[in-house]
């Protein structure tokens, strides 16, 4: 039994560190591969220039199909069409709002977007408040927020989440609780689940007036609905006028792979704010509590249960978040840093997907296949692509001189910097995009302001290395090390 056990711990532990020891390989591999196998090496520096450059052109293809397709949707009435139908008075809007330490007046602003809401029926809507109990001002700011909203929802439901041992603090086990307070509510009140739909809505989030209107008419349309997550992207603009130059470059690529991610349908994933129903939540009893980043962990939950059904169905509407913002800037850069490195966590869901992949037969391989190949791929990629992108063509032929010599040493750092100037061209398009989808959150762009927006892309290398891949390769060496990530909650003031 004892060897079995520990047979396992091995196992679960080689899982975990495949990601972080390949990211590690990736990114040395120029300095202890050049001196014996050059050539190969600038063959795979090129290749994975191309791979890029290939990422950058589908990623700007993919902006314009939402952004578009968010033009298209934002002409619809969903309130009316939802209306025309059948059973849409039986659905039940359940919105759960994790928070610790927020600002009371954040809680008020995205309260407020709540209620401003075009859906026909509020008398269906119920407010979760979802505290911490170890936060000492809890009871005070629900007893204002209930003072101050209880007659624009069906009932408000503050609930006080007690960290216990094997939970870790943060969304996850907060949402667990939040959610089962829910289930034992509809039981109590004889509500069918299947008709229950949870929005998990971040203390910053403001979801668009169409939001639940447009969720419940596609929720009522879609025949396999039960086993879906639907999801508007969360762009980062709410206070994108007050953040550091840096962290407001930050701030608009993020938005911009949200945007994009959006009309990729096949890898779709939800972050952040999303909905689904109370029925699924149940089946695979809710967030796992042990875990940090539990957006995408939820859903391979569910896809490891169920299969190919469960997808996340895209809502073509913008949901406007805040980006960090802690009022100093070093503070403000710092805070980044770190919620960068707590989303990079996310590679700790490697392991857990190549595990479900042996414990679930029932389960279609090729999917399985697909899915794994995905998500090995965003987290592989996420510390890694600087240091090959940026320095790795020059250190064959520095590390190796001979190989200088040759018509490929002589290229290789050429033919790398045309690929990557090629692949920069795409960030007209963003620019373009950018500005546009703050006008459509009402975040305008001054005359003045337009010639700083686009110089400041001459420093995105200083930017992806500081807030994306030193982050991401810090998150991973932990792992590696066998160390604990600490929760810390992101500030914005």
């Amino acid at each position: 039994m004892a060897k079995q056990l520990i047979q396992t711990r091995f196992f679960q532990r080689l899982l975990e560190i495949i990601v972080p020891i390949s990211s590690w390989f990736l990114i040395t591999l120029p300095l202890w591969f050049s001196p014996f196998h050059p050539a190969l090496v600038a063959y795979f520096i090129i290749a994975f220039d191309l791979y890029f450059f290939f990422k950058s052109m589908s990623t700007a293809y993919s902006c314009v199909v939402s952004y578009n397709e968010i033009l298209f949707h934002s002409q619809i009435k969903y309130y009316r069409k939802l209306r025309k139908q059948k059973n849409n008075v039986l659905l039940n809007h359940f919105i759960i709002i994790p928070n610790y330490k927020e600002p009371i007046h954040k809680l008020d602003e995205t309260i407020q977007e709540l209620i401003n809401s075009d859906y026909p029926d509020k008398n269906n809507f119920y407010l979760i408040l979802a505290f911490e109990k170890r936060e000492t001002d809890a009871s005070k700011k629900s007893q204002y927020i209930s003072n101050k909203y209880s007659s624009h929802f069906k009932e408000i439901i503050s609930c006080y989440h007690p960290l216990k041992y094997g939970e870790e603090p943060g969304k996850a086990s907060n949402q667990t609780y939040a959610a089962k307070i829910v289930d034992d509510y509809v039981m109590n009140n004889n509500l069918d689940r299947k008709n229950v739909l949870i929005t998990i809505c971040d203390a910053d989030s403001k979801l668009p007036k169409n939001y639940f209107s447009y969720l419940s008419y596609e929720y009522l349309r879609d025949k396999d609905r039960l086993f879906h997550f639907y999801w508007a992207p969360v762009l980062l603009y709410n206070n994108f006028w007050q953040l550091p130059f840096f962290v407001r470059m930050q701030a608009t690529l993020s938005s911009i792979l949200r945007l994009a991610f959006l009309s990729q349908k096949e890898n779709l994933i939800q972050v952040s704010t999303y909905s689904t129903n109370l029925w699924l939540l149940k089946k695979i009893n809710f967030w796992d509590i042990d875990i940090i980043p539990e957006d995408w962990h939820i859903f391979f939950q569910a896809f490891f249960t169920f299969g190919e059904k469960v997808k996340t169905i895209p809502l073509f509407t913008i949901v406007n978040g805040d980006a960090v913002f802690s009022g100093g800037t070093i503070k403000t850069l710092a805070n980044r840093y770190e919620q960068e490195k707590r989303w990079a966590w996310g590679v700790t869901d490697v392991g857990y997907v190549l595990k479900r992949f042996f414990q679930t037969p029932h389960i279609d391989l090729w999917q399985k296949f697909k899915k794994i190949i995905f998500i090995i791929e965003t987290h592989l990629f996420w510390p890694v692509s600087f240091f090959i992108l940026t320095i790795s063509a020059s250190i064959p032929p520095l590390i190796n001189p001979s190989f200088k010599r040759t018509v490929l040493g002589l290229l290789l750092p050429k033919l790398s910097a045309l690929i990557l100037t090629l692949s920069s061209g795409m960030l007209i398009l963003y620019i373009y995009l950018d500005i546009k989808l703050r006008q459509k959150v009402n975040m305008k762009t001054s005359a003045s302001s337009l010639p700083l927006l686009i110089v400041q892309w001459y420093l995105l290398p200083v930017v992806s290395f500081f807030f994306s891949s030193l982050p991401a390769l810090d998150a991973h060496t932990r792992i590696l090390l066998g160390k604990k990530l600490k929760y810390k909650v992101t500030e914005k003031v």
